[in-house]
């Protein structure tokens, strides 16, 4: 294991590495050899197991709080001399804004508030901050074109409101107070350890327990799918290359129908766990009453990313990735039941 003393490329605090992002970033910065303070309240989807591998003294360290604490987050820029702050904390599950939206109003507004105030204070020399978001404030595209860095705001869930104004808070603090800031927009993201409520993981996970998989409306709305590992590399590049003030996009160029990717998962299941009744995992496929606002298609181009930082897709076709990513919860069962418990003790 490196020593402490030799972490050299610099010390980075990053907020909501406990959770699926967040945490597939902080091992490959860690594998890049930055020294790395993960900043998480442990909340329901985020787990100390996610980071057993790289915890060690030194070098990859959890403290527990809030973004929302001011003090707490003081103190840690107080204590150390960070080179960045990657910001992945947020409430982002869409249904859950939709029954309650408070939580994503404190954690993604005055949560993102809270950092930029804390930063403002400081003025650490060489530093970064990279304000980590979503395609999903742009709104809802037709059939045709993609969302650039370019594209107008147009939130249509209380989640996307959340995250569109923190990146406008992002943006103020940048240009009012010179806070040298970057931020980054995805498309949906995929892989091991996403917390079971999300698409692909609920639809692993319902399969397995005989369940019904639940698809909105007709299966028909379009997303575009980026591995968790693809994204978190251009984050990195991102906070490395990217031009201070910018914003940089980052897709999976994999656009599919929420059916097709719910096919291909009973298709994978099939083959790697078949049912016992020898039937396919597709007929427990349900369509359910459609989600209130719900966005037809998102996609992006991110002509930007490769041009002016080198971003580069290591799992370039959706289905490999997607056949990985079911091998990891079969064999990870315990791992998603653990957390399941988790978020049940949270209530």
């Amino acid at each position: 294991m490196q020593s402490a003393s030799r972490a050299t490329k610099g010390h980075l605090l990053v907020t909501g590495a406990a959770g699926f992002i967040g945490s597939a970033f902080a091992r490959i910065a860690r594998q890049q050899g930055y020294r790395v303070t993960i900043l998480d309240a442990l909340t329901y989807a985020g787990r100390r197991e996610n980071l057993t591998e790289i915890l060690a003294p030194g070098l990859c360290e959890l403290q527990v709080g809030s973004i929302l604490d001011f003090d707490f987050t003081d103190q840690l820029f107080q204590k150390n001399q960070f080179t960045g702050l990657i910001h992945f904390a947020a409430e982002s599950h869409v249904d859950n804004s939709i029954s309650g939206p408070l939580a994503f109003l404190q954690t993604n507004v005055f949560g993102t508030f809270t950092l930029l105030e804390v930063v403002r204070k400081h003025q650490p020399a060489n530093f970064r901050f990279v304000h980590v978001s979503t395609d999903e404030v742009f709104g809802s595209l037709g059939p045709d074109g993609k969302f650039t860095e370019t594209t107008a705001y147009a939130p249509n869930s209380p989640y996307s409101a959340s995250k569109a104004a923190s990146d406008h808070f992002v943006r103020a603090w940048h240009h009012t107070y010179k806070i040298p800031t970057i931020t980054t927009n995805c498309s949906n993201n995929y892989g091991p350890r996403q917390f079971p409520e999300k698409f692909i993981p609920v639809l692993i996970h319902s399969a397995l327990a005989g369940k019904p998989l639940p698809i909105y409306g007709q299966g028909d709305n379009i997303r575009d799918w980026i591995h968790v590992e693809d994204h978190s590399r251009g984050v990195l590049l991102a906070f490395e290359k990217g031009r201070v003030g910018e914003s940089y996009c980052f897709g999976g160029n994999s656009e599919r129908r929420n059916l097709d990717v719910a096919q291909s998962v009973c298709g994978i299941l099939d083959q790697l766990r078949p049912r016992k009744d020898g039937k396919s995992y597709r007929e427990q496929i349900q369509f359910v009453t459609d989600r209130a606002g719900h966005d037809y298609r998102y996609a992006i181009d991110d002509s930007l990313a490769v041009k002016e930082l080198g971003f580069k897709r290591q799992h370039a076709r959706f289905e490999d990735g997607l056949h990985a990513t079911v091998k990891w919860y079969l064999d990870n069962t315990a791992w998603t039941d653990a957390l399941l418990r988790t978020k049940e003790s949270h209530k």
